[in-house]
């Protein structure tokens, strides 16, 4: 009780609740404007809040988070152009809805519905995130080191349209982590004689190299593009009517489910999770219903929005109660919780109860001034994106240059950054995700160091990891997460091989 008091006191200050409003206005805002991201802004503010207490940093920074999975609906559905790839999927019926003269419905609709799916997928966060962090809190080393396993896997496996490319970004990043100190000896490794890399690459160079200025590099390949906003004129057409709730109930709690579940599954974010449940609210759609998706059917919008918002509370109960990040995003919020002395995973509901309500308190309340500040300001937000590149992108660069310095005060680290934003941006042009780079970034100290203490406990021994029922439950899921994909590939080929020789033999 004395935790959700102090979670409650840290929100509903007049400190604590400007900054909610204020990171979820800029959530909003970038997540509007297509090519900035959320997890580009939260990099980016995180050496701002170096100052600031804990709890206030992480008001701040989850009202971010809400805004920014919200905003990409903005430009998704009167440009075409999702603000984020969480909000690709409304495009596909947002714009066409827009173009129709119907933009207030076609954003009400799309607000609507992220509102109630964070709302629900908070709710199963209140339920379940307390009982995971109490049975985690009964693992052992070996126990957590499979746990990071599968997750590693999980991304691999279901993350991306290429396993091998998912494996590769994920090795990339398990790769930045090994410069520095070794664990198990103490003595350093991959450092090549320069004593900059004797403490390891930084977790903020890396992620705003990654996130910030390979965004910068592709925005300059573009920066003369045009932009024509469609007006938003009617604010009433925006409101659900009862007719509206009774229609969506059912698809409103459909979506948000799946997306929460989508959550739950590290790497798997909420572009996944917007298209999952797309296709199952077409799959349930009566046959007139599914001739209107495509063309500005408000089930899609809704199913699309309430979907990628649950994907918030839904990734957020592994970051709270294993200390394992569910989307990119987490995995930034995970390394600000290490940064501000926090100890991620279950500990941190035995140490700092109050910061785990202060973080569920800020989602509810943030989902909720979302809600009624994009109705009232979204035809005015529809603006920002005329801004041109060419202004834009100067005082983003001066942003991430500082925020690179303001940690350790060296050039390293801005050089580190400018290397990592030219990693990120060939990344992404040969379709290599940065999702499972980041999350292997973060989760290889994880893994690595419950794998030596796991050792050291059995003198080591790697038995415990398949006599133990835990460990072996989850080695097993992530063997046959990783067979299956590869099964489906050898079975794809094969069949395609039986075709080729049929079609020779008809030929002959």
């Amino acid at each position: 009780m004395e935790a959700l008091t102090q979670g409650l006191q840290n929100v509903f200050s007049l400190y604590g609740f400007l900054l909610m409003m204020t990171g979820t206005v800029l959530g909003i805002t970038v997540g509007a404007i297509p090519g900035l991201t959320g997890a580009m802004l939260i990099a980016l503010t995180l050496p701002l809040t170096f100052s600031m207490e804990a709890s206030s940093a992480f008001i701040l920074l989850m009202g971010m988070y809400v805004g920014a999975i919200s905003g990409g609906l903005i430009t998704a559905t009167l440009l075409r152009m999702p603000g984020t790839p969480a909000s690709i999927m409304t495009t596909l019926d947002g714009y066409p809805m827009a173009k129709n003269g119907r933009p207030g419905r076609a954003l009400g609709l799309g607000i609507t519905g992220s509102f109630i799916g964070g709302l629900i997928s908070w709710c199963f966060l209140i339920l379940l995130s307390k009982p995971i962090a109490t049975v985690s809190t009964k693992l052992g080393p070996f126990e957590f080191f499979t746990l990071v396993l599968l997750a590693l896997v999980l991304i691999a496996s279901i993350g991306g349209k290429s396993m091998s490319k998912a494996f590769f970004s994920a090795f990339l990043g398990i790769l930045t982590t090994m410069p520095g100190m070794d664990l198990s000896t103490g003595q350093l490794r991959m450092t090549f004689g320069w004593e900059e890399l004797n403490g390891g690459l930084g977790l903020l160079p890396v992620l705003i190299g990654l996130f910030a200025i390979s965004q910068i590099i592709n925005d300059i390949t573009r920066i003369e593009e045009k932009i024509n906003v469609i007006p938003v004129k009617k604010r009433k057409e925006m409101l659900f009517s009862i007719g509206d709730w009774k229609k969506q109930a059912g698809n409103l709690f459909r979506s948000s489910s799946i997306g929460t579940l989508i959550g739950l599954l590290p790497g798997i974010g909420p572009n996944i999770g917007s298209v999952t449940a797309y296709t199952a609210a077409k799959s349930m759609a009566s046959p007139e219903e599914k001739k209107q998706f495509g063309k500005g059917s408000e089930t899609a919008i809704v199913a699309a929005e309430a979907a990628n918002n649950a994907t918030i509370g839904g990734s957020l109960i592994p970051m709270i109660s294993l200390g394992i990040p569910g989307q990119v995003i987490d995995a930034i919020l995970l390394g600000a919780l290490i940064i501000h002395g926090l100890q991620p995973g279950p500990l941190l509901y035995e140490q700092n109860p109050g910061m785990v309500y202060t973080i569920m308190i800020t989602l509810f309340v943030a989902n909720i001034f979302m809600f009624f500040f994009m109705i009232y300001a979204v035809k005015h937000l529809a603006k920002i994106v005329t801004v041109p590149r060419s202004l834009m992108m100067p005082v983003i660069l001066v942003f991430c240059i500082i925020g690179s310095y303001a940690m350790s005060t060296r050039m390293f680290d801005v050089w580190t950054m400018l290397v990592f934003g030219a990693v990120g941006f060939i990344l992404e042009k040969v379709k290599i995700p940065l999702a499972p780079f980041v999350i292997g970034y973060i989760l290889a100290p994880i893994a690595e160091e419950n794998l030596m203490r796991g050792l050291m406990s059995s003198n080591g021994s790697f038995m415990p990891m398949v006599t133990r029922p835990v460990s072996l439950l989850f080695l097993i899921v992530a063997i046959i997460l990783l067979v299956i994909p590869i099964y489906k590939i050898f079975k794809k080929t094969d069949e395609k091989a039986i075709g080729d020789c049929d079609a020779e033999t008809v030929s002959e």
